[in-house]
């Protein structure tokens, strides 16, 4: 089996060469941040790995391996620093299938005092260069093919549910962006959509994205699925014209999610709420909370205007050679779980 893999994986590694050549010749700082913290994140459906860190006197605290490198990075940002990279390790629980691993690599950076399309440009770029490692030309899964070099689609999540669903989202929020789920799920009935009985304006939405949306973005360009409803977008700041919708984009090719990024949020109060929101809401539905970052949002006020993104680096390897499972390009796959 390894050696029937060893070619995908040799290519992982001269992909990873040149992403630290590239963010090298940019000026950014490579930084590692620490896997375990008091706070894996504060997302409804993120599922985080828990552990115990016992110290000299014995005494336990609870820990987390986290689902992402950011609460790090936007500390690092705040004490000074301006272009970060950071390519490592994150868990999520809960999440296994031929396009998630328990274990997986992001690849994550930001951009002190730039707006969001310099990073929309570098993973576009990445994306170029990937494919021209592997010598394909193309990103492909399953049967499906995307020119990384063609011109990318910027598509609104708003004109994207209007386009592949018949579903107008506007009509589902109020000026502020506060969302009503009875009116989506009238919106889904209307349009022929099967609407279950419990449901959050949230749920219908995910629902409609992963199966009318999703399948139709990154087909033979890459598409960039822009400024998301401000509902959904945690840790995005509001767009300056229109309060419903955030500086959220996703970047997908061949159907598959590859990177989700931001103008990030760096109002201390508002990230509060959002984070108590989305905690009632993972209580409600999992029975679980995660503890805030206090220190996260001591440091929001200290960061300047930043964009982020968050890249899956295996998947980006999976698209660039073809492979139709994400265990195929991961050195040592984790050992047992459902697949």
């Amino acid at each position: 089996m390894h050696a029937d893999r060893r070619p995908v994986l040799l290519a992982r590694n001269r992909i990873e060469a040149a992403v630290r050549s590239y963010f090298g010749a940019r000026d950014f700082l490579f930084v590692d941040p620490p896997g375990l913290q008091r706070s894996p994140g504060n997302e409804t459906h993120l599922h985080a790995f828990a552990t115990e860190m016992i110290g000299n006197s014995g005494a336990g605290e609870t820990m987390y391996l986290h689902t992402s490198p950011e609460f790090s990075m936007k500390k690092l940002l705040a004490a000074g620093e301006q272009r970060i990279v950071s390519l490592g390790h994150v868990w999520r629980n809960r999440e296994r299938s031929a396009l998630h691993h328990p274990e997986f690599t992001m690849l994550e950076w930001y951009r002190a005092g730039e707006a969001y399309d310099a990073v929309i440009a570098d993973c576009v770029a990445l994306c170029q260069m990937a494919a021209e490692i592997t010598g394909a030309g193309l990103l492909r899964y399953r049967g499906r093919a995307c020119d990384p070099f063609a011109e990318p689609e910027r598509v609104g999540v708003i004109e994207a549910f209007q386009r592949f669903a018949g579903i107008d989202l506007f009509a589902t929020m109020d000026v502020e962006g506060e969302t009503d789920a009875d009116a989506l799920a009238a919106e889904m009935r209307r349009v022929g959509l099967e609407v279950p009985a419990e449901h959050t304006w949230s749920y219908l939405f995910s629902r409609v994205l992963v199966e009318k949306v999703e399948p139709n973005m990154g087909l033979g360009r890459i598409t960039v699925l822009d400024r998301y409803p401000a509902a959904e977008a945690a840790l995005a700041r509001r767009t300056a014209d229109d309060r419903r919708v955030a500086e959220r984009f996703e970047l997908y090719a061949c159907g598959v999610e590859l990177a989700n990024g931001f103008g990030e949020l760096i109002d201390a109060p508002e990230q509060r709420r959002r984070f108590a929101a989305e905690m009632n809401e993972k209580q409600r539905l999992y029975g679980e909370t995660y503890p805030l970052d206090e220190e996260l949002l001591a440091a929001l006020p200290l960061m300047s205007e930043t964009s982020g993104v968050a890249l899956g680096f295996d998947r980006l390897v999976m698209l660039a050679t073809g492979a139709p499972r994400i265990e195929d390009v991961i050195w040592v796959p984790v050992a047992g779980g459902e697949r």
